[in-house]
């Protein structure tokens, strides 16, 4: 029995770089090593505390299940940054109304401060990241990833 030579058979695949998984996660790893290294600097917040926050003031009150959600992160994660962030004093707790068992999160006045900051670093990051992107080039692409997104989050049959 003949064995298939594996060069050959790899050969049939994209090369692993060329492939659009492996340059999205590239360009995920590039683009956060630079942001990592700015939020302490201009915010004062880990990158994942400051995306907390953004989340926070972009769509308050939100419960930290809904945090967790628009973060991307796993619940015990975004409990923990609100958590540090009521701590910090940037965002107040307070009870869901109609079921005192709920939290809802909403920034304080020094954390309104703080997450304008972090927007301006948000939006100036995106300048950086897609500024070699025409504004053509940038509406197809946001069109694009809202597909992808939309497609990648219906149920699987």
């Amino acid at each position: 029995m003949k064995q298939d030579n594996p060069t050959k058979a790899a050969r049939k695949h994209a090369p692993l770089e060329r492939t659009l998984t492996y340059r999205m996660h590239l360009l995920h790893k590039l683009s956060d090593l630079e942001s990592q290294r700015q939020y302490p600097l201009e915010v004062g917040l880990s990158l994942s505390d400051g995306r907390c926050l953004a989340a926070v003031g972009s769509f308050e009150p939100i419960s930290v299940n809904r945090l967790a959600q628009l973060a991307n992160l796993n619940k015990a994660q975004a409990s923990r940054a609100a958590q540090f962030l009521v701590e910090e004093g940037l965002v107040a707790k307070g009870n869901t109304e109609g079921d005192g068992r709920g939290v809802q999160l909403k920034l304080t006045a020094r954390g309104r401060k703080v997450w304008q900051k972090t927007m301006d670093l948000i939006e100036r990051r995106n300048e950086e990241i897609f500024g070699c992107l025409s504004a053509q080039e940038m509406r197809v692409l946001g069109a694009l990833f809202d597909r992808l997104i939309q497609h990648n989050s219906a149920p699987q049959a």
